[in-house]
């Protein structure tokens, strides 16, 4: 499924990508959404501050696509972050950085975005860095947290080996995030090579990040 809605800006050495939270994959407990693409991109807010060239990498069935033949609520709910919604966006970007002769990547991501950021980066001999901003790195503490249905068809960042020493990870998240508590997140990376996790004062888990965007930017360059 190659669905991927991706945006494509100029060419330079190093690329950015862009992964957005989950959206909206239920209306309500035990009402799942018709369309879970979120109505407030905070991913392409960001992107628009950004001076590198940059991908804005969509999930399968998300951006309009949920009515597609090929897709099903299962892709946006319990296997969000399952074999097939990975393959199928590793698929999408291996094809843009073939297409784009991109050499070095950086993947970005918010919430569930963090999630698939990490698990994109096992595939893509290109990632160099990921970030990821209040990132949900360990799906089964997550819906333990909150009381929901395990994601059993999902893949979980935290019982994956550890990325490859040679890819750098800066994990953000806010000290108000009732969401992804900053202890969640910490846990989550404690066995990870060349992580550091940053807690930003005054944020929640979805606003507030442009105030800090620039800043990150900045140390994103001092990494690179």
């Amino acid at each position: 499924m190659a669905n991927h809605g991706a945006d494509i800006r100029h060419e330079e050495r190093v690329w950015h990508v862009y992964i957005e939270g989950d959206g909206i994959p239920w209306v309500r407990r035990h009402v799942v959404a018709t369309d879970p693409t979120t109505p407030e991109p905070l991913m392409l807010q960001l992107m628009a501050q950004d001076p590198h060239p940059a991908i804005y990498l969509g999930r399968p069935c998300y951006h309009g696509m949920a009515s597609d033949s090929a897709c099903n609520p299962w892709l946006w709910t319990y296997g969000r972050y399952s074999e097939q919604v990975v393959e199928s966006m590793s698929a999408a970007l291996a094809s843009l950085v073939s297409e784009n002769a991109i050499a070095s990547l950086v993947l970005i991501g918010h919430s569930g975005g963090g999630t698939l950021a990490m698990l994109l980066a096992e595939r893509m001999p290109q990632v160099r860095w990921v970030v990821t901003l209040a990132g949900n790195l360990d799906i089964d503490a997550w819906t333990a947290r909150h009381g929901y249905t395990k994601l059993v068809h999902s893949l979980n960042p935290a019982r994956r080996p550890p990325l490859p020493h040679h890819i750098y990870q800066l994990h953000y998240v806010g000290e108000d995030d009732e969401n992804v508590p900053p202890e969640m997140l910490e846990a989550a990376v404690s066995q990870q090579r060349n992580a550091k996790v940053f807690v930003l004062d005054g944020l929640r888990h979805e606003h507030g990040w442009g105030d800090y965007w620039v800043e990150i930017l900045h140390t994103i360059d001092i990494t690179e």
